[in-house]
């Protein structure tokens, strides 16, 4: 969301960043794991596109943007956009897994995003907006790994797969005004012309698992 390769893009991001920074800057709360509920983090460029994609998906509960994959303790949005933090832009998945595996919540990450471009996502460009799958598990490295294997074999992609399989430290959550971005601000210039393309390539991957079926294009 900062560092844009076209300058007319460019204007347009600032200006959705201007608006959004006159909101709430203290830092979302984490729900409380609920009885039965899974949990997964995934980093796939910008948090906006990312959230509203898995949010989309039956089981899943709630969708929260922060950063992860880091070594600077509660990280601003301003400090994980200077890319010395470490950390990604990220998202926590919380999920039942009686509904939508692990599996398949894999499969919308590698749809949501193109996993093959090392540290860019489009326009965005730097470390803060590399492709990561965060394992809990050793059964959930595994299935990250067979995730890249299935996703390199469907040759859905011209390149390979480049996504980091690293295992969760610490997930901090971002700022409140980052929160549900993508559904409060529809029509904001960055979201239509980034983030739109990427929900709607996770959601025609997903067909069968989406909680609604209309279009998001029909957004006004």
């Amino acid at each position: 969301m900062k560092r844009i390769h076209l300058y007319a893009l460019s204007l347009l991001l600032l200006a959705g960043c201007a608006q959004g920074q006159s909101n709430d800057h203290s830092p979302a709360k984490l729900p409380s794991l609920k009885p039965g509920e899974a949990v997964a983090t995934f980093a796939g460029g910008c948090f906006w596109a990312l959230e509203e994609g898995m949010n989309q998906l039956k089981g899943v509960h709630e969708v929260i943007s922060g950063y992860a994959g880091g070594n600077v303790k509660n990280p601003t949005y301003e400090q994980v956009g200077t890319d010395e933090t470490g950390h990604a832009e990220s998202v926590q998945v919380y999920y039942d897994p009686k509904v939508i595996s692990y599996s398949q919540l894999l499969d919308a990450f590698f749809a949501g995003h193109d996993p093959t471009t090392l540290n860019r996502q489009g326009p965005d460009v730097g470390r803060d907006y590399r492709s990561v799958a965060f394992y809990r598990t050793p059964e959930e490295k595994a299935e990250i790994q067979e995730a890249i294997k299935r996703t390199n074999d469907s040759k859905h992609y011209a390149n390979r797969v480049v996504t980091e399989v690293t295992p969760i430290t610490v997930f901090y959550p971002a700022e409140n005004y980052h929160q549900n971005y993508f559904a409060l601000h529809p029509n904001q210039p960055y979201i239509q012309s980034v983030s739109l393309p990427k929900v709607e390539k996770l959601r025609k991957a997903m067909v069968g698992h989406l909680k609604n079926n209309t279009a998001l294009t029909m957004l006004e």
